[in-house]
């Protein structure tokens, strides 16, 4: 979904994006925790889980990994949604890297 398309509410292809929190319980480390995060972003977790082959558990678990080496970690739920934007930005660049370098645009210097 682009800004500025149309909410087709929940019977839209995604659903709408301003969906309340969904709390999932999932284990980490053995521990188990719950996690409060919007749809859209249960969904982008479980694409990227699936994109590395992992369980949705273990990306959690290595996101949560991450976020503790930070000087001042955030909450769980704000490190994987901050993780899924980063992810989404870098898929991003990736793609435009790959298009500019596609067949054809070596020549063009």
């Amino acid at each position: 979904m682009h800004m500025g398309d149309p909410v087709d509410g929940s019977d839209g292809p995604m659903g709408s994006p301003f969906a309340p929190p969904v709390k999932r319980s999932v284990t980490i480390a053995g521990h188990q925790t719950a996690i409060s995060l919007e749809p859209i972003f249960w969904d982008a977790l479980r694409d990227a889980a699936k994109r590395a082959d992992l369980p949705i558990n273990a990306l959690i678990a290595q996101i949560d990994v991450m976020r503790m080496k930070a000087a001042d970690p955030p909450n769980l739920a704000s490190a994987i949604r901050c993780w899924i934007f980063a992810s989404a930005l870098q898929q991003r660049s990736d793609a435009a890297s790959e298009a500019d370098t596609g067949p054809g645009c070596a020549d063009s210097v």
